[in-house]
C-alpha cells in the first residue's frame, strides 16, 4: 500500500483548522446577534401576515433559552374585523443544528401548552376565508405549475416541520357555525422518539367522546404508522349527519406511510389505509346502514408534471377478496379522466360473503360455487364527449347457484304474488299467474304491443342478456352534458328486477343490487325471455293503481291486450317511463294531444324498418286513438302548455305525479295594475317551454356548425385516386347537397 506524503496531511490538517475556527468566529457572530436576527424575523413575519392575510398577528415575549430554542408566550392571531383565530400562552421550539447549516430547518422539540385554534362561521362570515383567497403572483411568467415537483415539495415540508418530541397539553379545536358546534381537546399529546400518545376529548353539542391517536409517527424518515379509535365507543361525528345526513362511525382507523420518492418526472407516495366496523349510512346510498366489518387499501399515489392518479399497483382488500382499481386525473392540456378496476378469478362465495352488510338484501344467505372476475374501463376526454370509453364485464368459470337467500330469484317462473308500492306503502296485492283472470299471457297480447313497448324501451331484448352497453355509455354522456343523472339506460330485464325484487328506493346500493340480480338471473338461464317479457307485461305500472296490460287495455280502450291497434300500442308505450301521467295525454274529446305525433312517427318509422309494421303516412295510428267515453268527461279543458308542462311532472321520488286540472286563473286587475308577475301555471308553464325550446334551438344550432365542418373536411379530403375532374366535381356537388339536407332536416326539428 502506498504511503501518504505527510506533506499533504499537514496542509489537510491546517485546512480543516482553518475551517473549524471560520466555523467557530461565525458562530459566535451568529449567537451574539440571535437576539436582533430573532427579532427581525418576527416583525417581518408579522408585517407579511397583514399585507398578505389582513392578519393582526401579537406575541408576548420571544427569545432563545438555549443554543437553538426559542421561547414564545402570549401569542395571538386575529383576522380583520373577525373573531380571534389563534391563541395559545406557551410555545417553546428548537430546531436541529446539523440540518441548519444547510439551510433546512428540523424541528426537534417544540411544548405548546394552553392553545385554542377557533374556527367560525357565523351568518356568512368567517374568521378563516384568508385561507381560500388566492394571492397574485407577480412573477408568474406563464408557465404551468409541476404538480410532481409542488407535491414533492410541500410533502417534505410537511413532514420535515413535524418535531421529533412533542408535548402538547390542553390544546382546543373548536367550530361554530349558525346551526352546529363542535370541539376537540387534546389533553395531552406526545411524540416521544417517534412513538405518538394521545387523548383528545370531543363534544359536537350532542355527544361527547374519549378519541386516542397512537402509533409510530418517524415523520421526517416518511415512516408514519398511526390509528384511531375511542374509549369504549366508536369514533363518531353526529354533525357530519345533522349537516349532510351522513351517519358515519367506525372502531377502528390505521392510516400508514411507508414511503416517497421523486424521479424521472413523478412523485410516488405509498400508503395504506384500513377501518374495522365501518358503518355509512345516507338516503342517496342505501335506506338501511351499510356495514364494513373489515376493509383497507394499499393507496400508491402517483403525481405527475400534470395528473394525479391512483396507480394500478394499488390493491383494494375486502374480506378474502382483493382487486386493483386504477384513476387518473389529467388536467392540462384537456382535462382527462381514467377510471379501471381489475380483479383476478376469485372464489364466487368469497365474493358475495364480501359484501357490505345492508347493501344488498335480497342476496342475504345466497350460497354459490364456481369462481368470478370483473373489468370496468371508463375513459373520457372533457373536449371529446361522445368519443367516451365505457366497458365493464363480470366473466364467469363454472358459476352456480347453489341455493338462494333471502329472495328466490326464480319464483317468476310460476304463479306468485306481487304487492307494488307507492311511496314506501304497500299496494293492493297482485297474483301474477293462470289464476287471476286479468293475468295475459304473451300469446294473448297483441304483437303491435310487443313490438311497439320493446322498440321503445328495449330493442335487442331478445338479444342482449340484460345490458346494452353502448346505450348506458350514451346514458353517461347525456347526464355528462346536462350536469345531472337524467337518462337510465335500463333494460326491460333491469325493469323487471326493479318491480319484482326490489324496492323503489332510488339508492345507489340499490342499482348495484338490480345489476346483480339481472346479471345472475341472465347468466344462469333463471327465466327464459319469453317468461320475462310476459310477467313484465303483467306486473308493470300503466296509470295511477293500474297494473298489467289487462287492467290497461281495458281502462284505457275498453278492449282485451290482444285487440290492441298500432296506435294504442305505441300510445302504451310512450306513458312506460311516466305510467301516472297516461291519462293527461288525451284531449276532452278523446284524441290525443299534439306533443305525441313526433314520438308515434318515431316509433312507428323504427318498427317499420324492422318490417314490425307497415309503413304509414298517417303517424302510424295517431288519429285514430281514442280514449274510452267514460273516462273522457274526466279530462277538463286546459292550455296545451298546461298539459305538456303538467305530464312532465314528478314528485320527490322521481316518480310521475298525476295532476288536478283547474280553471286557468288570470291575474286581477289590481296585480296587472301593479306589474305583478303572472304566476298561474299555464304562465309557469309558458316560461318553462320558452326555456326549453331555447335551450334545443341553441343545441341544434351547435349540431349544425359541428355537421357543416365535418363535410367541409370531407369536401376538402376527396380521395381523387383514379377519378376524373367530373367524378371529383360530382362528388363534390353530392356532398354539398346531402350536407344542405341534412341541415333543413335538423332545423325541422326545432321548435
Amino acid at each position: 500500500m502506498r504511503r501518504i506524503n505527510p506533506k499533504y496531511l499537514r496542509i489537510a490538517g491546517i485546512a480543516a483548522a482553518v475551517f473549524v475556527l471560520i466555523m467557530l468566529i461565525g458562530g459566535f457572530v451568529a449567537y451574539s446577534k440571535r437576539e436582533v436576527l430573532l427579532q427581525k424575523a418576527i416583525s417581518k413575519a408579522k408585517s407579511k401576515a397583514k399585507r398578505d392575510y389582513n392578519l393582526d398577528v401579537k406575541i408576548g415575549s420571544a427569545k432563545f433559552t438555549g443554543l437553538s430554542t426559542v421561547a414564545f408566550t402570549d401569542i395571538s392571531v386575529i383576522p380583520y374585523q373577525r373573531d380571534s383565530l389563534f391563541s395559545v400562552k406557551k410555545f417553546d421550539v428548537s430546531v436541529k443544528i446539523f440540518p441548519l447549516i444547510f439551510g433546512t430547518i428540523k424541528l426537534a422539540d417544540v411544548v405548546v401548552e394552553n392553545g385554542h385554534i377557533n374556527l367560525t362561521s357565523i351568518k356568512g362570515v368567517k374568521n378563516f376565508d384568508f385561507l381560500f383567497k388566492k394571492k397574485k403572483d407577480t412573477t408568474n411568467t406563464g408557465n404551468k405549475v409541476d404538480l410532481s415537483e409542488l407535491s414533492n415539495n410541500l410533502i417534505n415540508d410537511v413532514l420535515y416541520k413535524i418535531p421529533d418530541n412533542l408535548s402538547l397539553t390542553n390544546f382546543l379545536i373548536s367550530f361554530k357555525d349558525d346551526s352546529s358546534r363542535m370541539s376537540a381537546s387534546a389533553t395531552t399529546a406526545r411524540i416521544n422518539d417517534g412513538k405518538l400518545t394521545s387523548t383528545i376529548n370531543v363534544d359536537d353539542g350532542t355527544a361527547q367522546a374519549t378519541w386516542h391517536f397512537d402509533g409510530k409517527m418517524h415523520a421526517s424518515d416518511k415512516d408514519i404508522d398511526v390509528k384511531l379509535y375511542a374509549d369504549g365507543k366508536k369514533v363518531e361525528l353526529p354533525i357530519l349527519q345533522k349537516k349532510f345526513k351522513v351517519k358515519l362511525n367506525f372502531d377502528t382507523l390505521t392510516t400508514k406511510l411507508t414511503k416517497v420518492s421523486n424521479g424521472s418526472g413523478e412523485t410516488k407516495i405509498y400508503s395504506y389505509l384500513s377501518v374495522r366496523n365501518l358503518l355509512i349510512n345516507h338516503p342517496g346510498l342505501s335506506t338501511t346502514d351499510i356495514i364494513i366489518p373489515n376493509g383497507g387499501i394499499d393507496a400508491n399515489i402517483f403525481v405527475g408534471s400534470n395528473y394525479v392518479s391512483l396507480d394500478s399497483s394499488s390493491v383494494i382488500h375486502l374480506k378474502k377478496i382483493t382487486a386493483n382499481p386504477y384513476i387518473k386525473y389529467t388536467l392540462n392540456p384537456v382535462k382527462i379522466y381514467e377510471l379501471k378496476v381489475h380483479s383476478d378469478w376469485q372464489n364466487a362465495q368469497d365474493i358475495f360473503d364480501a359484501f357490505p352488510t345492508g347493501m344488498f338484501e335480497s342476496l342475504d344467505g345466497i350460497k354459490v360455487a364456481g369462481k368470478l372476475s370483473y373489468n370496468l374501463n371508463l375513459f373520457y376526454n372533457a373536449s371529446q364527449i361522445d368519443n367516451l370509453q365505457f366497458d365493464s364485464r363480470l366473466d364467469k368459470d363454472n358459476f352456480r347457484i347453489i341455493s338462494y337467500g333471502k329472495t328466490d330469484l326464480g319464483k317468476l317462473n310460476s304463479t306468485f304474488v306481487y304487492t307494488p308500492y307507492e311511496k314506501g306503502k304497500p299496494m293492493s296485492p297482485h297474483v301474477i299467474g293462470p289464476e287471476n283472470e286479468d293475468f295475459t299471457r304473451l300469446e294473448d297480447i297483441s304483437p303491435n304491443l310487443r313490438n311497439a313497448v320493446m322498440t321503445a324501451e328495449d330493442p335487442s331484448f331478445y338479444k342482449n342478456k340484460g345490458f346494452v352497453e353502448e346505450s348506458i355509455r350514451k346514458s353517461i354522456i347525456t347526464d355528462i352534458k346536462d350536469h345531472k343523472f337524467k337518462r337510465g339506460g335500463s333494460t326491460i330485464s333491469m325493469q323487471l328486477v326493479k318491480n319484482a325484487f326490489l324496492s323503489r328506493n332510488k339508492t345507489l346500493s340499490r342499482k348495484i343490487e338490480e345489476i346483480l340480480i339481472v346479471w345472475m338471473i341472465e347468466n344462469n338461464r333463471i327465466m327464459s325471455k319469453n317468461r320475462m317479457l310476459e310477467v313484465y307485461f303483467n306486473i308493470i305500472e300503466w296509470g295511477r293503481g293500474i297494473y298489467g296490460i289487462a287492467e290497461a287495455s281495458h281502462y284505457y280502450f275498453g278492449k282485451s291486450p290482444s285487440e290492441l291497434t298500432i296506435g294504442e300500442s305505441i300510445f302504451l308505450a310512450s306513458i312506460v317511463p311516466n305510467p301516472k301521467a297516461g291519462l293527461y295525454h288525451f284531449q276532452p274529446d278523446g284524441t290525443l294531444r299534439p306533443g305525441l305525433h313526433g314520438y308515434f312517427n318515431l316509433i312507428g318509422r323504427l318498427m317499420a324498418g324492422k318490417g314490425l309494421t307497415p309503413r304509414d303516412t298517417s303517424a302510424y295510428g295517431f288519429y285514430g286513438v281514442r280514449l274510452k267515453e267514460s273516462l273522457r268527461r274526466t279530462i277538463a279543458p286546459v292550455d296545451t302548455a298546461v298539459a305538456d308542462s303538467l305530464i312532465k311532472q314528478t314528485d320527490e321520488s322521481g316518480v310521475g305525479v298525476e295532476p288536478v286540472y283547474e280553471e286557468t286563473k288570470r291575474p286581477t286587475f289590481i296585480q296587472r295594475l301593479f306589474g305583478k308577475k303572472d304566476t298561474t301555471p299555464a304562465a309557469k308553464a309558458e316560461e318553462k317551454i320558452k326555456e326549453t325550446n331555447e335551450m334545443i334551438k341553441q343545441r341544434i344550432k351547435q349540431e349544425i356548425s359541428t355537421m357543416k365542418d365535418d363535410y367541409k373536411r370531407r369536401i376538402d379530403n376527396i380521395d381523387t385516386a383514379g377519378k376524373t375532374k367530373q367524378d371529383i366535381k360530382d362528388e363534390k356537388k353530392r356532398l354539398k347537397q346531402e350536407s344542405k339536407d341534412k341541415e333543413k332536416e335538423m332545423k325541422s326539428r326545432m321548435p
